[in-house]
């Protein structure tokens, strides 16, 4: 089955009654996570062998790659990500969205982009790919 999704505010999202996260609310937590600058948490969404796919840089596998690249590697200084469109099928998610912040050199950037997860049985994402409408960000 095939579930989309607009893009609601987190708290239209919270309701504090599941008991385990759905894999939809677990990618709109990776995103405030990562709009946050909180690396270990948005970390600790993926598997310890995970993979990360993004144009312009080697394959990030496994949390310590990942710290790396949210730490210091990632030319994003800060930001917020606007999601539109979230389509969950089986373990697998796409999400559509829009970034707008600023990089590290102090210019501003405001992108489309596509993000494609892979949820392990665990619940936490095993591989993520991203695709930006801009080249190398």
């Amino acid at each position: 089955m095939t579930v989309v999704h607009p893009a609601q505010p987190a708290e239209a999202r919270a309701t504090g009654t599941e008991s385990a996260e759905s894999s939809e609310s677990t990618v709109r937590r990776y995103y405030d996570l990562v709009d946050s600058g909180d690396v270990a948490g948005l970390v600790s969404l993926f598997t310890p062998d995970a993979t990360y796919h993004r144009p312009g840089y080697r394959p990030m596998v496994g949390h310590e790659a990942m710290t790396s690249f949210y730490s210091g590697e990632r030319v994003i200084k800060e930001g917020r990500h606007t999601l539109d469109t979230v389509v969950e099928h089986g373990a697998r998610i796409a999400v559509h969205g829009e970034f707008n912040g600023v990089l590290r050199d102090e210019s501003t950037v405001s992108l489309r982009f596509a993000d494609f997860f892979q949820v392990a049985g665990d619940g936490r994402f095993s591989r993520r790919d991203t695709f930006f409408f801009a080249p190398l960000v």
